[in-house]
């Protein structure tokens, strides 16, 4: 069967044997040259049909081992790139084995089946290609991580090392642009109407219409939108399904319709179902007039001079050792605020700098340092030497008042 095929390139290169070997003056130089034309194009043609049929052959398999759920095998889909997966919980702190399957067109989230009888894999999403963004996560407790986020939903996913992570990450850039090519006209034309002042407008637009990134669990200790702290039996955690914010149950008793889900209803919080609905706050829940410790951690750390961990040793901070997120902002350089966790709305307490005295801790652990202030006195541990050498300089220069911003943003006499 494979003899009729084979004998198209073996003639393309007797003729072209050939045409090198007849002389410039030669008879039939002319109808050899235009017989090794037409050979040349039934090649091109020949190459192309079996490519096609290779990949049809691919969206074929793909199909079986999805248990012909999805259909696929189409001669416009092609498939770029797939492979096991790792993604991670946005409730608990592990990851979960899935397998993707990246087609110019679309992106298939799949589980593995226990069972795989007739299946391999079922479908659990599919994300257009058209509005996706990927870019990587710089995540110190899931390295080689990225996230994707589609219309549909967003998934943070881990790579198993840095090499496969930039693999998926440069073929879904691939397909992005690809579909961006096609609509290139559509977009300039509304880019030419819309203008560049209404670029904020727009991300806010995306409200209900994106799948939203969902802040992790761990990552906070109150609700994001009333401050109130989360406790196991009587105030538990939910997710904005518009915007991601972790809320409690009160803040989250609203429900509207999300385009991105069918226009189905989802759980929101307040502030997004204002947005998404039109309807007015109601009275008992005004804005309040913020106090002294509501600076929103996430936003104050990206503004930060100094911001980490640090174990907050002795009697003042409760039994035993506790953990908190310490920032000394830009905007309010002689305060530090101590947070429970890094995207909290509120801090736990501050402490102004201003006469306070750093010092070493015991010698038992060069690791500890000190603030003293008459009969005060506040212990911390950082993660290093080298962190701890960073927060006695800065805690230090702000305790003189000699810490503000200097022209290159950094703390300055």
């Amino acid at each position: 069967m494979l003899e009729p095929v084979q004998r198209i390139p073996r003639y393309e290169l007797l003729l072209k044997e050939y045409v090198q070997k007849l002389p410039p003056d030669a008879p039939d130089q002319a109808d050899a040259q235009k017989a090794l034309d037409m050979i040349f194009s039934a090649a091109q043609h020949s190459n192309a049909a079996i490519t096609e049929m290779e990949c049809l052959q691919k969206l074929w398999d793909v199909y079986q081992r999805l248990g012909l759920e999805e259909d696929m095998v189409d001669p416009s889909n092609e498939l770029l790139h797939e492979g096991p997966i790792r993604k991670i919980s946005f409730r608990h702190s592990s990851t979960m084995e899935r397998y993707l399957f990246l087609f110019n067109n679309m992106l298939l989230y799949c589980v593995p089946k226990v069972i795989q009888v007739g299946a391999q894999f079922q479908v659990r999403t599919r994300i257009d290609v058209a509005g996706m963004k990927v870019r990587e996560l710089n995540d110190v407790v899931f390295p080689h991580s990225f996230l994707v986020s589609g219309k549909q939903r967003t998934l943070e996913l881990q790579a198993q090392s840095e090499e496969e992570m930039n693999t998926w990450i440069q073929a879904c850039q691939q397909a992005i642009n690809q579909v961006g090519k096609r609509h290139e006209t559509f977009k300039a034309a509304v880019q030419g109407l819309e203008g560049d002042t209404e670029e904020h407008q727009l991300k806010s637009e995306e409200l209900g219409i994106r799948a939203p990134q969902w802040v992790r669990d761990k990552m906070v200790t109150m609700c994001m939108r009333c401050k109130t702290p989360f406790n196991a039996l009587t105030r538990r955690r939910h997710h904005c399904r518009a915007c991601g914010y972790v809320v409690c149950a009160k803040c989250s008793d609203y429900k509207a319709r999300l385009k991105y889900d069918d226009n189905r209803l989802n759980r929101v919080c307040l502030e997004c179902y204002v947005f998404l609905t039109g309807n007015l706050l109601p009275e008992d829940k005004d804005d309040k007039k913020k106090g002294i410790l509501e600076k929103e951690s996430s936003k104050v750390s990206e503004q930060s001079l100094m911001c980490s961990f640090l174990q907050l040793l002795g009697e003042k901070w409760g039994k035993g050792s506790s953990r908190g997120w310490c920032v000394i902002p830009r905007d309010d350089p002689l305060v530090l605020y101590i947070y429970a966790a890094p995207q909290d709305m509120k801090a736990h307490t501050s402490i102004p700098l201003l006469g306070y005295q750093v010092t070493n801790g015991p010698l038992a652990d060069p690791r500890v340092f000190q603030l003293q202030q008459s009969s005060l006195v506040y212990s911390f541990r950082a993660e290093s030497e080298e962190l701890k050498g960073q927060w006695m300089k800065a805690i230090d220069r702000a305790a003189r008042g000699q810490s503000f911003i200097g022209p290159e943003g950094e703390l300055s006499d």
